[in-house]
């Protein structure tokens, strides 16, 4: 599923050719530093009197970030009154998709431009990215759904060559993060925070029970209620043990929820949508959480559609500054989408076939457990498929101090399913595993080829210090992107403290805490 870079919105535009200037206080000067001066020089030119005499670079990068907005402003118009041309229910489900993708492309682009919001470098960059992404994710659900021959043309615009733009106006400066930690918890974890993850039973706002003994007999009667609260502050959701059958969307206007379980063996949310189904990938989501402050602990998340309906989400989240802790995600192909922003996974029990962790988030998981399932015959376990589609977005998987072993099903019949760490699924992909136990289930050759030569020299592949049967580098691939990562200076960029701006995880009662390696 490889893709350009140009797609999405409106109808196409057509870009006459421009004369470049030498001056630097000049739009067409600076338009020709980004990757994609044309469109750039285009709509600037436009409007002479708003995006006209530049002084100096944060003045076009803010030019830049208002651009993209009016532009996607426009493109989600257009994507409202394209619903009535749908011509069958694949069409409309990718159309859906996209319609909420569009909406938190906005709200990505002017979380970016609010003068009320503190962000540096690194937010912004994290914002960009989830931008990018999203219109990717739009794209890809036209195709999947084999829908995309009459839409997508309809759809064409430049907005996605206008953020990569602004992606890259923003990596040119720092983007190095800076947290200070108390007692193992980041800055960002406020006191009450810390309380709610180390005591056992924490005080809730609403109590879920199958049984009647709480507010609600559903997750999702208290999802609707949490929505109705004032204020955003942090809220907690206590869901008594029990299997609960639901879909369940959190959505980016629900800030700082908190779900808590009786631990993942005994509150456990599950569906069934699939692509096999019906479904796009990103729809299929048995919960999907993007309000931001998301924390998860103690819960399962399941989809039981089966390997034979291929595409089937547990769980995904494109919530910025999300901690699931203690938690598992059960599925098969697709289990855990970590769609976007920036996630933090800490003793987490994952399971899966074919890329069962995947997306375009910056995510760290730590002291995880990855177990390979047993898929359909002559398929191989992957583990992970990162997305990353721009060089300068800050994304990627990185796995620390975790342990990848076979599950139950498929350790009889291992030799009959080879498994591999990963594969790329978009031109940079990007995933690391830091300090790992390997069993013998991986492939010597580790890492596994999308599709010929795709993005075997533009991916960042890189292994440091695992250990375990699988974890000899010697036969590993001979790719121009993977590394044997050597230098524990290489290394500590994908740690908590540099990977994710230092939105750390949230360690358990005794456990260590490492904000490095």
């Amino acid at each position: 599923m490889a893709i350009n870079l140009c797609i999405f919105m409106l109808l196409t535009i057509s870009i006459s050719p421009f004369i470049s200037s030498a001056l630097p206080n000049d739009v067409n000067w600076w338009c020709d530093k980004t990757p994609n001066p044309e469109p750039c020089k285009h709509f600037m030119s436009t409007k002479p009197q708003k995006f006209g005499h530049v002084l100096a670079k944060s003045d076009f990068k803010k030019m830049a970030v208002e651009l993209a907005m009016e532009r996607a402003l426009r493109a989600e118009s257009h994507t409202k009154w394209l619903g009535q041309k749908c011509r069958n229910e694949r069409e409309k489900a990718a159309w859906a998709d996209c319609l909420t993708l569009y909406q938190n492309t906005i709200l990505q682009l002017n979380q970016t431009l609010d003068p009320t919001i503190k962000c540096t470098d690194f937010d912004t960059q994290t914002w960009l990215s989830t931008a990018l992404t999203n219109l990717e994710t739009c794209r890809a659900g036209f195709v999947e759904l084999n829908a995309s021959d009459y839409m997508l043309p309809l759809m064409s615009n430049n907005v996605t060559k206008l953020i990569s733009n602004t992606l890259a106006i923003n990596n040119n400066g720092s983007t190095t993060p800076v947290e200070t930690y108390k007692k193992g918890f980041p800055a960002w974890v406020t006191p009450g925070d810390r309380k709610l993850l180390q005591t056992a039973a924490p005080k809730a706002n609403l109590v879920v029970a199958q049984d009647g003994s709480g507010n609600y007999k559903t997750i999702k009667a208290a999802i609707d209620a949490a929505s109705k609260r004032s204020g955003s502050g942090r809220y907690v959701i206590y869901i008594k043990r029990g299997v609960y059958s639901e879909n369940i969307d959190i959505g980016s206007k629900m800030k700082n929820i908190m779900l808590v379980g009786d631990g993942l063996k005994y509150t456990i949310i599950t569906g069934s949508r699939s692509y096999g189904g019906g479904s796009t990938t990103f729809n299929s989501a048995t919960v999907s959480v993007t309000g931001s402050g998301f924390i998860a602990r103690g819960i399962t998340f399941r989809n039981t559609a089966g390997p034979q309906n291929h595409q089937a989400v547990a769980l995904r989240s494109g919530a910025d500054l999300s901690v699931f802790y203690r938690c598992g995600f059960e599925g098969y192909q697709d289990t855990l989408y970590v769609h976007s922003q920036r996630q933090f996974y800490r003793e987490c029990y994952i399971y899966g076939t074919v890329d069962f962790i995947f997306g375009n988030a910056a995510v760290v998981f730590q002291n995880c457990m990855i177990y390979g399932r047993r898929g359909m015959a002559g398929q191989e376990v992957t583990i992970t498929a990162q997305g990353r589609t721009d060089s300068n977005q800050n994304t990627g998987i990185s796995i620390h101090n975790s342990r990848i072993m076979a599950a139950s099903d498929l350790k009889p019949v291992q030799a009959s399913f080879k498994t591999y760490l990963g594969r790329p699924w978009k031109q940079y992909s990007r995933t690391v595993y830091l300090k790992c136990f390997m069993d013998n289930l991986v492939d010597p050759a580790g890492w596994l080829e999308w599709n010929g030569n795709f993005a075997l020299n533009t991916l960042y592949y890189g292994e440091y210090n695992n250990f375990g049967l699988g974890s000899s580098t010697s036969r590993r691939v001979k790719w121009g992107g993977y590394h044997v990562i050597t230098s524990a200076s290489e290394a500590s960029k994908f740690t908590v403290a540099n990977f994710i701006a230092g939105q750390s995880w949230l360690p358990g009662t005794g456990v260590p805490f490492y904000a490095g390696l």
